[in-house]
């Protein structure tokens, strides 16, 4: 018995597009009816110099995974992929005249140092994009601008972009999983929204910080890989409040691990920061009621040899050496006030544990432990 489609103005069109039977990748988007429909791209490299623009909603951008690349050739700071209502280019979009559900997959998008955005969306609800490359790019690799309802990014390769890797700007309920970034600016950029839900990701090598989050009330960090910044790991900032870090591996982060710069009623618990050389955390002035907790801070310490030597290798090097560059930090406090710092392990530590800077207030400390290591 054959499936029954319904048509109606409330339910989304069954059209079907094929963008190799038409001359440009643009001719086919605009073929989309209205009420939507799916958009499928062959494989193929397609070089384009403006932007292509998705301009209805209930609709779905599918390739090949990356058999289908999007070149963007433009110079001026265009995104390759622009989604926006048509009547509403470069403006607010009132709630009801917004855009809602679509969906880009399983494509590849590059670009070059004078683009933009490998895909850019503005005031669309319910974007969801899935199983997308973004490289190269001269702006950020996806930036979603007042996405407000329920955006979603998983399972995409974000790497080698000017600026983030993901940048979300004014969203709600957002979800962040499962993706890969890679020498961006910054990894994932997070401000003015509420509610980012962001898990399971692996963030490595970025010339900046991995994760900024301002103004964003609300929210969750937790089981992210974030290796090797140039800044810092975390950063929270302007007036941020009801953020929870937990069971993330922050590892040899140049900077430090997780900046707490204006962050209130906060929780950073079961973290491993393993050397990370100059600052584990810190919690400065303008920060307080926040709670530090069953963190691990250590070096590369991995054992003793029979006779005792504690060793950062297999090959017995003994591990308090000049050559040695796998250093471990604590706690760094300034001016804060209203803290709790328990059941944290410190081990192998180049400074102190908790060093306080100024005038701290209302700190707790307790149930911690520490443990030094002596190379004979």
């Amino acid at each position: 018995m054959p499936l029954l489609c319904l048509a109606s103005e409330a339910v989304a069109s069954d059209a079907v597009i094929n963008a190799g039977d038409f001359k440009s990748l643009q001719e086919a988007a605009d073929a989309i009816p209205v009420t939507g429909g799916v958009l499928r791209i062959p494989p193929g490299t397609y070089e384009i110099t403006q932007p292509l623009h998705i301009k209805t909603g209930d609709t779905r951008v599918e390739g090949y995974g990356s058999g289908t690349t999007i070149v963007n050739k433009n110079s001026d700071g265009k995104p390759a992929i622009l989604i926006e209502h048509p009547d509403f280019v470069g403006k607010s979009v009132a709630s009801k005249d917004r855009l809602w559900r679509v969906n880009i997959a399983n494509l590849r998008v590059t670009g070059n140092p004078n683009s933009g955005a490998g895909i850019e969306a503005r005031y669309i609800e319910e974007i969801f994009i899935q199983g997308v490359s973004s490289s190269y790019n001269g702006g950020d690799g996806i930036n979603l601008y007042f996405c407000y309802e329920d955006p979603r990014i998983s399972d995409c390769l974000l790497t080698y972009n000017k600026r983030s890797g993901l940048a979300i700007d004014s969203c709600h309920d957002i979800i962040v999983s499962a993706n890969q970034f890679e020498e961006n600016q910054d990894g994932v950029r997070c401000v003015d929204s509420f509610n980012l839900a962001m898990s399971g990701n692996n963030l490595d090598d970025h010339l900046g910080d991995g994760v900024v989050i301002e103004n964003t009330y609300g929210s969750v960090v937790a089981s992210n890989m974030i290796e090797e910044c140039q800044g810092w790991a975390i950063v929270i900032d302007r007036d941020c409040y009801g953020i929870t870090m937990s069971a993330n591996v922050i590892a040899h982060e140049f900077t430090g691990g997780i900046d707490l710069r204006d962050a209130h009623g906060c929780a950073i618990s079961a973290n491993t920061f393993t050397i990370v050389k100059k600052v584990g955390i810190a919690v400065r002035s303008q920060s307080g009621s926040i709670t530090i907790s069953a963190n691990n801070f250590s070096d590369s310490w991995i054992g003793r040899t029979a006779d005792g030597v504690a060793v950062t290798k297999r090959d017995n090097t003994p591990s308090k050496t000049e050559q040695n560059p796998n250093e471990a930090t604590g706690i760094l406090l300034e001016n804060c006030e209203a803290l709790v710092i328990s059941g944290n392990l410190f081990s192998g530590l180049v400074g102190k544990a908790v060093d306080q800077v100024g005038q701290c207030r209302k700190v707790l400390i307790n149930g911690n432990a520490m443990q030094e290591f002596d190379a004979e």
